[in-house]
């Protein structure tokens, strides 16, 4: 019944945008560009702004809140949205409800969720536009116009392996796989030459199963994701179909992962690669960000190393969430639409090296360099991103719950085709609810 529930959630999410016509949050057509030049610290006394942020990111944008407001005189209110956010949101604009800005993720994928040519201001005028670097600036644009601003790196997918379980089976950076036929061989060498499981599986959590299956789809040419949105390609094509029971009879079959992969979780998965009960975790940055949480970075760059992964190639994905944008809203208030323009030039203008430097995150601006004493796993992660590929979530025009699909066949409820077929059905379902060409 959750899987149902979840899937129906995610539908009249989606159908939000073929309403905009008659709901509450819709106004007129969209503003043709930026407005008036910003000065990012004019006063703006009196002036009230409200932010909307997940439950898990109530405090990344404190810095800036902070900073901005002693800089203006304005106040920011900030306000968490209970999980799930990005169905929560939605519900909350159609009510006619609408803050001036907000967190959320700038992909082709999850935009549209929030019916931006209605319910955003265009930001393509901006100042702080030009000083993105190219992987950030790809993102937050919907139909060629931006709505988003892009305030952190997007998330990289790529392998966490332990140092010390790496060297106990002779391994070095020599060793390091160009391909995923490479990766699984070398889960086999630590299975053969250590008594570490090669890869932890986090079944118990469910959404880090997808990236096994993601790294095999990066040698999919644009033409087929193109395909896919316009509903020429399917789901079920045999490359994706072949993926899935890769990941089932090759890895998990094949005894690579730990014994308790379906039930293993997150946490679980830092504890065991940092223990060494595990070689090497399949992972977005959320891991990094984990083992920064508990571990200072000469602890980690001691025990953890970190390199990319494809399906052919020895290169990292990259994956857009909630964090990396800021959406400004179409509120009606001239003043307040003004002042949220300011707030974004002043996060990504003049505050902007104080606020990687206050977050200790790597910088997305060229310009501006990132902060000193960062882990060399995260390092590694800012060097692969020029050249990182898309994962679905960038790249189609609705993340379908791969994962959902995953965890019902480890637990024999579907098999690989199943699963395609049931990724399929989702996106056709979601994508004829927002109304996309082809559907």
């Amino acid at each position: 019944m959750r899987r149902v529930a979840g899937l129906t959630a995610l539908i009249c999410t989606a159908a939000l945008t073929l309403t905009a016509c008659s709901d509450s949050t819709a106004g007129g057509p969209p503003d043709s560009g930026g407005g008036p030049p910003v000065d990012p610290t004019a006063s703006l006394e009196g002036v009230e702004l409200t932010f909307w942020t997940a439950q898990n990111s109530v405090t990344a944008p404190e810095p800036v809140i902070e900073a901005f407001e002693a800089a203006t005189g304005a106040e920011v209110s900030t306000e968490a949205i209970p999980d799930l956010y990005e169905q929560n949101v939605p519900t909350r604009l159609a009510g006619g409800d609408k803050p001036d800005l907000m967190f959320w993720q700038p992909s082709i994928s999850t935009l549209p969720f929030i019916q931006p040519q209605q319910n955003l201001l265009p930001l393509d005028e901006e100042p702080w536009v030009e000083a993105l670097g190219p992987t950030e600036r790809s993102l937050g644009v919907v139909d060629g116009t931006r709505y988003a601003a892009i305030v952190t790196s997007p998330a990289m997918l790529g392998v966490y392996y332990n140092k010390d379980v790496f060297a106990e089976a002779g391994l070095d950076e020599a060793d390091f796989p160009g391909s995923y036929e490479e990766l699984l061989a070398l889960g086999h060498t630590i299975a053969d030459r250590t008594d570490a499981a090669p890869f932890y599986e986090v079944g118990g959590d469910r959404w880090p199963l997808q990236w096994q299956v993601q790294v095999q789809l990066t040698d999919l040419p644009d033409a087929w994701w193109e395909g896919l949105n316009r509903n020429e390609e399917s789901w079920t094509d045999p490359v994706v179909v072949d993926a899935i029971t890769r990941y089932q009879d090759d890895l998990l079959g094949a005894g690579l992962a730990q014994e308790n992969y379906r039930t293993g979780t997150f946490t679980g998965q830092g504890e065991a690669l940092w223990g060494g009960t595990a070689a090497m975790a399949l992972n977005v940055t959320s891991f990094q960000s984990q083992l920064q949480a508990q571990y200072g970075s000469a602890e980690i760059d001691e025990r953890i190393g970190w390199f990319p992964i494809a399906n052919s190639e020895a290169r990292g994905l990259y994956s857009p969430d909630q964090t990396n944008g800021v959406v400004a809203f179409r509120t009606g208030d001239e003043q307040r639409q003004n002042a949220a323009r300011q707030f974004l030039a002043f996060w990504l203008g003049p505050h902007y090296p104080d606020y990687v430097d206050a977050r200790d995150i790597p910088s997305i601006q060229p310009d501006v360099p990132t902060p000193d004493g960062l882990p060399q796993t995260a390092l590694d992660q800012v060097a692969a991103l020029p050249d990182a590929h898309g994962v679905f979530q960038a790249r189609a025009i609705v993340a379908p719950e791969l994962h959902v699909g995953l965890a019902d066949m480890i637990h024999g409820e579907r098999s690989p085709r199943d699963v395609a077929e049931f990724v399929q059905d989702q996106f056709t379902e979601i994508a004829r609810a927002q109304g996309a060409a082809g559907f």
